[in-house]
């Protein structure tokens, strides 16, 4: 199976590489051309980053509950907590925004106490009516303030919707049209249409207006993550050549490797709009990630070009060795580290599916692209002069490596030792891990949308909805006394929930009926009794179909109810506890042989995304490894070599798993790849030196010590080089915001 992968096999790529040297620079810019015309299908993901796959139960539920109620997460949320509001002109503005924001296409509702609807009680056709609050325009302070409250004292069916009686909080309640909340249009619209007329009410009043909810959270944030993909590009090869320049001191090597890696990042990004992907916070780190992954490529291949003109002063001899001898390391480093990824593929999850495919493809791009290209372009050039060779020279380095030398020989103790140690302290912060299904911890701190969401959160208790569906199993169910009495006793019981908001349903609808039976006397906000339910279904049964309030909360049927509460942002183990102690509360509630309940929301959806993801992250890890101890069993044919290569790339996923525990870094979405690129990394090291370990074996006449060292000593510089590469390399990433 491997037997092209000979010495042979590379002699002949090497002759091939600089034999057709044109048709290859021709064959690269082409291809780089052709992949360039698929950018126009790179578009941004409009939609949350759904973790699970298609046919898992979580997902099922949540289909099975917008088929029924159609999209939840379509609401727009703006809050103002500020007394200047109930002043006549704010007020008038409060209002001209509203009628603004209701004129756009993009919006299918807006619900706002300056035109909050009132339910009334027509005696005399034995209906109920929808009749404004304000029936004329509010002219005087006395109007408004009379307004206010009628408002905060005599309309608790809006309370924790529209205000928060308690600290006269007002909110307005923005609600996009289904079919636009997944698309480019909802994008356009919050970030010209809303923010513009956000930002022009609040300079005409100097009110500070908050706003959020999913829609708006998901486009500014997306919003950020394409404005940071250009930043960390940028970042990742200005520190990568400044650290390259460093080691190499040649203006050349530097311009080589940024225009290979620059390539590569084009390539990458027409790979994923030939596969029509979409750009996710995943595949977003993707480019940065092959430039980090491909200058080690080029130091490897330059370092050992190097190396060889200086030793004997040939340069097509050299060109020719760096191919035969450092192709078969490179190509097997890169084969390992694109297995990594690749592993992601078989998970079923689309997100981490179509990361894999792109991810695996780039790296092994990269490496055909360092391949081709160094070799090609270093036979127009003319014989490295000496003071690009000196680096091979300098004392530190070389006294680094000598430094590597002696602690192999002198401190085998000291290092055992000292592994021990660090897997003992790294089993410790082990068992501090965390897992995080939080929608928002990931977003930047800083930026006002974020402190929008902490406002809400303390004010309405939180943006996130989350969804419970009651089947009562029946037609026209839902409007049975008994069974608006069980969704009022499990609303109760989400009421002592601190973390969830106040629960809103059908409930809330037939408190509110009898309230306007009995004059709008807010004292009679409650449920009605059996003989009161006789009265008030007869003035529903005659009131006409324009005052449909149940649609939102019945279905057409009147077989399903909907409970709608919003939850604060939490981890996923308090979040695990609620749902654990709610469903409890379910079953006592509605008998499972009548009735089928089921808790459902994107913010629950995700949650279980991320315990998925984490299951996934071990059979990924656990199949990369298996196929390296494959490659190493190729190469040496030794079980004993296979467990000596595997240890070392074991302790830094141990080490980096224990740092993530010891400094309260969870594992999530984003984080979840920081353990295959340790482990492809690591690997990486491992290959290059049991390679040169190979070559020397074979060289030395089998001679294992003589072998060990020779091998550190070409390899220790290229391995130094490309370990700070990659440190400050990835340190880019901290730049984000």
């Amino acid at each position: 199976m491997f037997k092209f992968l000979t010495t042979s096999f590379w002699d002949l790529v090497a002759r091939f590489v600089l034999r057709n040297k044109i048709l290859i620079l021709i064959g690269v810019i082409v291809t780089t051309v052709l992949l360039s015309t698929q950018w126009k299908y790179i578009q941004l993901s409009y939609t949350e980053a759904n973790l699970l796959p298609d046919h898992h139960q979580a997902n099922l539920d949540y289909d099975r509950f917008l088929e029924i109620f159609g999209e939840e997460g379509n609401l727009v949320v703006l809050g103002v907590k500020d007394s200047s509001l109930f002043t006549v002109e704010n007020f008038k503005a409060w209002d001209k925004l509203s009628k603004r924001l209701r004129s756009y296409p993009e919006v299918e509702l807006v619900v706002s106490i300056s035109d909050l609807q009132n339910l009334v009680k027509d005696e005399e056709k034995q209906k109920f009516d929808l009749e404004p609050f304000i029936k004329d325009s509010i002219t005087t302070l006395p109007q408004l303030e009379a307004f206010e409250k009628q408002l905060f004292e005599e309309a608790p069916f809006y309370d924790g919707f529209l205000f928060n009686k308690t600290t006269k909080t007002v909110r307005t309640a923005v609600y996009l049209k289904k079919e636009i909340v997944n698309t480019s249009e909802r994008k356009d619209f919050i970030l010209q249409g809303l923010t513009k007329s956000v930002e022009s009410f609040e300079n005409q009043t100097g009110i500070k207006v908050h706003v959020s909810g999913m829609p708006y959270v998901r486009t500014l944030n997306s919003q950020n993550i394409v404005d940071e993909i250009g930043i960390f590009i940028g970042a990742a090869l200005l520190v990568t050549s400044l650290i390259f320049f460093f080691f190499f001191r040649s203006f050349r090597a530097t311009f080589i490797s940024l225009v290979v890696v620059s390539i590569g990042v084009m390539w990458t990004f027409g790979i994923m709009g030939l596969l029509r992907y979409e750009i996710t916070v995943l595949s977003a780190l993707i480019p940065p990630l092959i430039i980090v992954i491909g200058i080690p490529n080029c130091i490897f291949l330059i370092n050992k070009y190097q190396h060889e003109v200086k030793t004997h002063g040939n340069k097509m001899k050299s060109l020719q060795r760096v191919i035969t001898k450092i192709g078969n390391a490179t190509l097997m480093t890169n084969v390992t580290t694109a297995s990594g990824f690749a592993t992601f593929i078989i998970t079923e999850s689309t997100l981490l599916k179509e990361f894999g495919i792109v991810a695996s493809l780039s790296i092994l791009a990269i490496f055909i692209l360092c391949l081709l290209i160094i070799p090609i372009i270093y036979t127009f050039l003319p014989y490295p002069k000496d003071r690009h060779l000196e680096h091979l020279n300098k004392r530190w380095i070389g006294g680094f490596v000598r430094w590597m030398e002696r602690m192999v020989k002198e401190k085998r103790i000291t290092i055992y030792i000292t592994a021990l140690v660090l897997i003992i302290v790294s089993m410790i912060g082990v068992n501090k891990m965390k897992i995080s299904g939080s929608l928002i911890e990931d977003m930047p701190k800083k930026t006002e949308f974020y402190k929008d969401i902490l406002f809400f959160e303390n004010e309405f208790n939180g943006i996130m909805p989350l969804e419970i569906m009651v089947d009562t199993k029946r037609k026209k169910g839902v409007n049975k006394l008994t069974n608006l009495k069980k969704i009022n006793e499990l609303e109760d019981e989400i009421k002592e929930v601190p973390e969830l908001s106040k629960p809103i349903s059908v409930v809330d609808l037939a408190k509110y009926t009898k309230q306007a039976y009995y004059n709008g006397n807010p004292k009679y906000y409650q449920l009605p009794t059996s003989q009161e339910n006789s009265f008030i279904l007869s003035y529903i049964k005659n009131t006409s179909s324009d005052v449909n309030l149940l649609k939102s909360f019945v279905d057409s049927t009147g077989q399903y109810a909907r409970i709608t509460t919003f939850m604060k942002d939490i981890g996923t183990g308090k979040m695990e506890r609620i749902e654990e102690n709610l469903n409890h509360k379910i079953q006592k509630i509605f008998p499972e042989d009548r009735y089928e309940v089921t808790m459902t929301g994107k913010a629950l959806v995700f949650q279980k995304g991320t315990k998925y993801l984490v299951k996934n992250l071990m059979l990924s890890l656990s199949l990369a490894i298996f196929l390296i101890a494959m490659f190493m069993a190729f190469m040496f044919r030794s079980i004993r070599m296979i467990i000596i290569s595997i240890i070392p790339n074991l302790l830094p996923l141990l080490i980096t798993a224990g740092m993530m525990g010891f400094l309260g870094i969870p594992i999530k979405p984003s984080t979840i790849l920081v353990f295959s690129i340790a482990f492809g990394i690591s690997v990486d090291d491992t290959i290059h030196f049991l390679a040169k370990y190979r070559q020397e074996l074979l060289a030395n006449n089998w001679k294992i010590r003589k072998s060990v060292y020779a091998a550190l000593r070409e390899t220790g510089v290229s391995m130094f080089y490309t370990s700070i590469v990659l440190f400050f390399g990835f340190s880019v990433f901290t730049i984000s915001s």
